[in-house]
């Protein structure tokens, strides 16, 4: 029985012009060999399996092949082609970076170039993965790289362009491979088909082309697998079965459900595809990527972005007819949020289910209207919210003639409160009353009456008028100034107040050592002699400095605390200024036994 051989190798191409969809990169390599402007060194980048390690292997084979053709390609005639077609030439090395990383290494082959090629004009060398060599190895090759010997070429190839020091990309000629077109892959896997003797759809190779994500050694190995398994048939339907892909006529089912709401059918539907084997992640994935589609489908310039199997493109613009923009995208949003936190759902099936039941009433969350002839989307919140709002009817504002003191109207009863305020807010002291009307929920309503604006006498009638007897007018103090006289007596006042708690003593000695100094009318100082002193005040500060604004009817007034200079170190206790290191040592000095101990046990203190 003769040796199987995957395809990926045995239909590796040869020659420049079987490199499938990389014609930009193929076309220089021979333009540059025909005109003979070869660099030193080539750099291949791009994603796997799209042929960069086969066109630095053309490239060695072609730069040294004795008869070269006219269109740059080699000849695979000449004894040079032979040996490089059956492994045995001694013109090409390849090197693995990812296993021969090391300093040494790269001095090893730095070793090789030095000796001139037995036969043919270039000595190529071709290295694999160079992203993972070490630091110290691309030090090591970059004077070397930079100015090889005129028979000497490096081809460097990698997954992972960021991932190579800037030093070596400068020193390189840069190709960037892309990936393979869908309709690419589909040709060159229908051309091995025919060679091969193996019956396929070409709906199934663009099942294949699409699982392959435009890498051409993943198309052909799940080639290679569908082969076995079916005994040489590749159809539709059992290449999905054997990449384990959805069917999209399942998608279509489901989206026809939920748009009708019937969440029953939805369900069943999804326990069917639960039941085939079918993971939750991938039931969200593929329902999303199938909403991206109709989403494209429905402008006819954005259909080329459709990569569907071949007869689909037809039902899925008749799906996208049918389906509004904004459901599709509320959609998007909706199935990319519950695939995110898949992972960290305990129960997937229900995390599933969630996402259908919110799919299913998704229309009942839009709300279309006309902005300007443009649809816009209303955003539903999540959750309901009650406000309750009530009218409240006020005063008419009259700007008075003159001064007036500041009132406030108080009802004898609680249950109703109506606050009449004036505040001044002009730099000429104009005061402009505000009035403010609270009743609450059994207060009678008032209604102002229509000759209201007028004068200050005017106005102070219809409040009488609409409160009657239940209520009497007080004056509201103004705020009073600070004056060294007036707090000292406050000061003292508080003092007395706390001499009925008897853990106050000190707090009451304090205060009445303390210094008053006034700064302005709403701020003063007060100085103590030591640090436990402003300590005692501290604590007190915000039942004091609240006392102080009531009784001055001034709720701007505040206070610092100072410690009198030169003598607040001397009243420090001793056991704040000394850190740990002093502590212990003077501990040591009242008690030698707790160093011996120390010394004894060899112990060594974190201070």
């Amino acid at each position: 029985m003769d040796k199987f051989i995957v395809s990926a190798r045995k239909y590796r191409p040869q020659t420049f012009e079987t490199v499938v969809g990389q014609q930009h990169i193929t076309t220089t390599l021979k333009n540059a060999i025909k005109n003979n402007q070869l660099a030193h060194a080539f750099l291949f980048c791009g994603p796997r399996g799209v042929g960069k390690t086969t066109c630095a292997r053309i490239l060695a084979k072609t730069i040294n092949c004795e008869n070269l053709r006219p269109d740059g390609e080699a000849c695979n005639q000449c004894n040079s082609c032979k040996s490089f077609n059956e492994g045995t030439s001694l013109n090409i090395h390849e090197l693995d970076a990812a296993s021969n990383n090391s300093v040494e290494d790269i001095r090893t082959l730095v070793e090789q170039v030095r000796y001139m090629p037995q036969a043919g004009k270039y000595k190529v060398y071709i290295v694999d993965e160079v992203h993972m060599l070490s630091a110290s190895a691309f030090n090591a090759f970059l004077k070397t790289l930079e100015e090889p010997p005129p028979y000497a070429i490096f081809i460097l190839a990698t997954t992972e362009k960021h991932k190579i020091i800037p030093t070596i990309l400068s020193r390189c000629q840069i190709f960037d491979f892309k990936r393979i077109t869908t309709k690419d892959t589909v040709e060159h896997l229908q051309e091995i088909a025919d060679k091969e003797n193996i019956r396929t759809e070409k709906s199934a190779l663009q099942v294949i082309a699409q699982k392959s994500e435009g890498c051409m050694r993943d198309a052909l190995s799940i080639l290679d697998k569908i082969v076995s398994f079916t005994n040489g048939e590749v159809n539709y339907q059992n290449t999905l079965e054997h990449l384990n892909i959805l069917d999209e006529d399942y998608y279509f089912k489901l989206l026809g459900y939920l748009l009708k709401q019937d969440i029953t059918a939805a369900m069943l539907l999804y326990d069917e595809i639960n039941n085939k084997g079918f993971e939750g992640d991938m039931v969200l994935s593929g329902f999303a990527e199938f909403l991206r589609n109709l989403l494209v489908s429905k402008s006819p310039k954005a259909a080329l972005l459709l990569e569907v199997v071949e007869g689909m493109q037809e039902r899925y613009a008749a799906t996208a007819k049918e389906v509004s923009m904004s459901y599709l995208v509320s959609a998007l949003n909706i199935l990319n949020e519950f695939e995110i936190n898949f992972k960290m759902a305990r129960n997937k099936r229900l995390h599933v289910e969630l996402a259908l039941i919110k799919l299913n009433y998704l229309q009942q969350a839009l709300e279309l209207v006309s902005d300007n002839g443009h649809v816009i989307k209303k955003k539903r919140i999540d959750g309901p919210v009650i406000q309750k709002v009530k009218n409240i009817e006020t005063l008419p504002l009259v700007k008075p003639g003159g001064d007036e003191p500041k009132l406030f109207i108080k009802e004898d009863r609680p249950e109703k409160t109506i606050a009449v305020q004036s505040n001044d807010t002009s730099e000429k002291n104009e005061k402009v009353p505000q009035v403010l009307n609270t009743v609450k929920e059994h207060a009678p309503k008032y209604s102002p009456p229509k000759n209201s604006v007028g004068s200050k006498k005017n106005l102070l009638e219809n409040i009488k008028a609409k409160v009657g007897t239940s209520y009497h007018v007080e004056e509201v103090k103004d705020a009073e100034a600070l004056t060294i006289s007036r707090l000292r007596e406050t000061w003292e006042k508080y003092a007395t107040l706390l001499a009925d708690q008897a853990n106050k003593h000190s707090v009451i000695q304090t205060l009445k050592l303390a210094k008053l100094d006034v700064e302005t009318d709403n701020f003063f100082t007060v100085t103590v002699r030591a640090l436990t002193q402003q300590k005692f005040i501290e604590m007190e500060k915000t039942l004091l400095c609240d006392f102080i604004q009531t009784e001055f009817n001034n709720r701007s007034i505040s206070f610092n605390i100072l410690i009198e200079a030169g003598e607040q170190v001397d009243d420090i206790p001793i056991h704040l200024t000394l850190n740990s290191k002093q502590k212990f040592e003077r501990i040591a000095e009242q008690y030698p036994l707790l160093r011996d101990l120390k010394n004894r046990l060899n112990l060594e203190i974190d201070y």
